[in-house]
């Protein structure tokens, strides 16, 4: 058998290999990171909102932008592409180029229901995006009119009259809130589309032209501190952080127990939250970067400030969490339930399609 001899010369010369091998991957890191600061020095990144200006989103959008923009030393733009409810936006970030320059703050309740219900405008997967975060899960809340002579849910209940209700589209937040609210109440209601986003839909209200709208408990706060809406509840099962006085849905009035999966299920749908999502197959290094950046932003204490004093409360959620949430609530909908969800939108595009010929 053939003998090696390993003279001091080969072990130091072993070692050196070995001392190198260490430094490089100690280095790696650092260099993958470096690389990636310098790809975002000077860029222009997108923010997509799926809504017109003056909506919540568009609001927390241009919150975020300039913070984001700091962290990342490029410029962060508002980029408004409002229609189909919020789906277009959404669409259009699945096809984005996945360089990590394009990204959006999505609706949780109105991406989640259109994927559940195969909208035929719904052309992405939400399991397959790039998720940086979750910036808070607020509930919804049914405003009225702030001279309505209704102030109470069941009051509303006993009017036994035709609720018309703003919507910006079959499967937008405000239009999901208000057919599962309608369902699980067992109201009359036409819910209108096409406003372009919750600002719009709660003046609306205020004019007179819609008599109900359901939006986020930001939205609901700056309009009822205008004496622009009334609140009559949160939907939820949890009081609002900004209407402590105000009763929760299941406080208000008995629901049919039957019908309470619906309030529930609103709820798990809003559970998803304000998602702070980029295209799919961004480069592992790159999306790192990003969700770095993103968790720095949004824990930024200058932003959170702000956000409060804005009343847009900033909340992180990171993005495995993100995802968990997503999918669930996507893959956990029974075929019973489904039909139901399926009826209920059925019901919402007929009183459109009465309503516009009013």
């Amino acid at each position: 058998m053939r003998q090696f001899k390993f003279t001091t010369q080969d072990g130091r010369r072993a070692m050196r290999g070995l001392l190198l091998a260490l430094v490089c991957i100690a280095t790696a890191p650092a260099q993958a990171q470096d690389a990636e600061k310098n790809f975002y020095t000077g860029k222009t990144v997108r923010m997509i909102v799926g809504s017109g200006v003056g909506g919540g989103y568009d609001v927390f959008s241009r919150l975020i932008a300039p913070y984001l923009a700091k962290t990342l030393g490029a410029t962060v733009v508002v980029e408004n592409v409002p229609g189909a409810g919020g789906l277009l936006a959404v669409n259009k970030l699945y096809t984005s180029a996945p360089d990590g320059l394009a990204i959006s703050l999505v609706q949780g309740s109105m991406a989640s229901p259109a994927q559940l219900m195969g909208d035929p405008a719904a052309r992405f997967d939400l399991t397959k995006f790039s998720y940086l975060a979750t910036v808070g899960a607020p509930p919804g809340l049914w405003l009225v009119a702030p001279d309505s002579p209704i102030r109470e849910v069941q009051q509303a209940i006993d009017a036994k009259k035709k609720w018309r209700w703003a919507s910006a589209g079959g499967t937008s937040g405000l239009g999901i809130g208000a057919a599962f609210t309608c369902y699980a109440l067992d109201l009359d209601c036409h819910i209108v589309q096409g406003y372009k986003s919750s600002a719009d839909a709660g003046l609306s209200v205020t004019r007179g032209e819609m008599d109900a709208v359901y939006v986020p408990e930001s939205s609901a706060n700056h309009f009822v501190k205008a004496k622009q809406n009334w609140a009559l509840a949160t939907i939820s099962r949890t009081k609002s952080q900004f209407f402590p006085d105000r009763p929760t849905i299941f406080e208000a009035t008995k629901i049919a127990p039957d019908r309470v999966w619906a309030m529930d299920f609103l709820a798990n749908l809003e559970g998803t939250g304000r998602l702070l999502m980029a295209p799919p197959g961004i480069p592992p290094a790159r999306l790192a970067y990003l969700r770095a950046a993103v968790k720095e932003t949004l824990h930024n204490p200058q932003l959170r400030a702000e956000g409060e004093r804005m009343e847009r409360i900033i909340e992180y959620t990171d993005p495995d969490a993100t995802l968990k949430t997503v999918s669930a609530v996507v893959s956990t909908i029974s075929p019973e339930q489904k039909a139901r969800v399926l009826k209920m939108l059925a019901g919402e595009k007929r009183s459109e399609e009465h309503t516009s010929e009013l």
